[in-house]
């Protein structure tokens, strides 16, 4: 992987309150009593903090869709993992080698909701992936020197290629990291959210900041 694009944009997420999926379903606030338990299983040289599921007696075996692994990291004042530079991509994958994790969520999705007919955005398929934790655009997935997209997938095309979808079954539109999965490295794919896989929680400033300004008198 040689770069990446850190791009803000605002694609109409709200960050901090609960925002109303097409499905019905939320995307869940903090709690602030959960913020100050939360658990930290290792912390890298800048000071954020990260949590592994499958390290924490509770959740070992258990795997979440990908919108449950970010409401389960966000009462918490985290959210899933934002692999916006090469050095923590590397980080992260050298985890899942060392500890023989198949696969993990991130909070990489493709912009498929009101808002993504910008004309920055399009074709989506190749503009409209985003680091939904920190509202950071991925680089155009057509320019393979950016980004760590998988060379191939499940019918060797490669990633992000839509395949569920293209076979009948529901969109492509969540961001996974995969362990050889297909033979192919430790790379980035294009999965259907509804599966379930293990996930990384990491500190989100916003959301810390939002908890220690509305609980002043809490310990976060």
């Amino acid at each position: 992987m040689k770069a990446f694009v850190a791009v803000a944009c605002l694609l109409g997420v709200v960050s901090l309150g609960s925002t109303q999926f097409t499905n019905g379903r939320v995307l869940d606030p903090p709690v602030p009593a959960l913020c100050a338990q939360r658990v930290i299983h290792e912390r890298t040289p800048d000071g954020k903090g990260y949590f592994f599921s499958w390290r924490d007696p509770a959740l070992k075996g258990v795997e979440e869709d990908w919108l449950s692994a970010r409401n389960y990291c966000r009462k918490r004042c985290m959210d899933s993992i934002s692999l916006e530079t090469s050095n923590e991509n590397e980080w992260i994958k050298s985890r899942l080698v060392n500890e023989n994790v198949k696969y993990i969520w991130t909070s990489g999705r493709l912009c498929d909701f009101k808002g993504c007919e910008r004309p920055d955005l399009q074709p989506v398929n190749v503009n409209g992936w985003f680091w939904t934790a920190v509202l950071q655009k991925l680089g155009p997935t057509n320019d393979r020197s950016q980004g760590d997209w998988s060379p191939t997938g499940g019918i060797n095309q490669p990633q992000p290629d839509n395949r569920e979808f293209q076979q009948g079954g529901a969109p492509e539109n969540c961001l996974a990291v995969l362990n050889q999965f297909y033979k192919d490295g430790v790379n980035w794919h294009d999965v259907a959210c509804h599966h379930r896989k293990p996930f990384v929680c990491e500190e989100n400033d916003a959301l810390l900041k939002y908890v220690r300004y509305t609980n002043p008198n809490l310990r976060v």
